[in-house]
């Protein structure tokens, strides 16, 4: 179990950027990001305003912006405690998703006009 809890703020031109918050009174983490088990380097932890809150920042890896999904694991390198992740969908693996999504959609709206018209082939 995890002593902070991590909240996505923005990923922009490349860029992840999120909060990272004590749970109680802990001291400045070591945070891991790692894709496909490699590390990701420049990682940015900057204490915000107030004790137990820092802003969290990294580049996503040019490795990780590829066909298919993707993830990086956000973890705390104390514990090994997960603590996120960022998924990224590009391309082909996109592509069949939602091609599969409208196929059961057609298919279910086929079903209900079919019902539909029966129901009012028997109450005439």
């Amino acid at each position: 179990m995890s002593r902070y809890d991590l909240t996505k703020t923005v990923l922009r031109q490349g860029v992840w950027q999120g909060v990272l918050t004590a749970k109680e009174g802990a001291d400045t983490p070591q945070i891991s990001v790692t894709h496909e088990g490699k590390e990701v380097t420049d990682i940015t932890l900057e204490a915000e305003g107030s004790e137990g809150r820092w802003h969290i920042s990294f580049p996503v890896p040019a490795e990780a912006i590829a066909d298919g999904v993707q993830t990086l694991v956000i973890t705390e390198k104390a514990s090994g405690a997960l603590l996120g992740h960022v998924t990224l969908i590009a391309d082909e693996a996109l592509g069949d998703d939602i091609r599969a999504e409208m196929d059961l959609l057609r298919a279910e709206l086929d079903m209900l006009k079919r019902a539909f018209r029966r129901h009012c082939r028997e109450t005439e």
